[in-house]
């Protein structure tokens, strides 16, 4: 199983990034998938989810209204937009596969890819 993950990068607060993270290895979608994150000191936290039709999606309450997860089965891929980034928003993203019908949260995670690093500077 792989989970390549990209779109990160450094960019200024009020600006915006789209996560990519490509799979491999695992019937994709069969799966839901998320984005995860974790800042420097502190724990792996949950961001979004998105079943593995697509038809439903959850947040953080941090990201409401500014972040998108969204999937392409066609292509075994999931999207995160970041739009109106913070600085708070700075951490290292993690894609990540699981079973289940309801929200990815970190104890059912099976898969982890292997992270991409957003700064946000103020």
């Amino acid at each position: 199983v792989q989970l390549q993950a990209c779109g990160g990068g450094l960019v200024q607060a009020g600006g915006s990034l789209r996560l990519s993270c490509e799979a491999s290895g695992l019937t994709f979608s069969s799966l839901a998938m998320g984005w995860f994150r974790q800042a420097p000191g502190k724990e792996r936290e949950f961001v979004a989810s998105i079943s593995w039709g697509g038809g439903s999606t959850y947040y953080t309450d941090a990201v409401k209204g500014r972040c998108t997860i969204s999937r392409d089965n066609a292509k075994n891929t999931v999207y995160l937009q970041m739009n109106n980034l913070k600085p708070e928003d700075t951490a290292v993203y993690f894609c990540a596969a699981g079973e289940t019908q309801g929200a990815l949260v970190r104890s059912i995670v099976d898969s982890w890819g292997q992270g991409t690093l957003v700064t946000v500077s103020s």
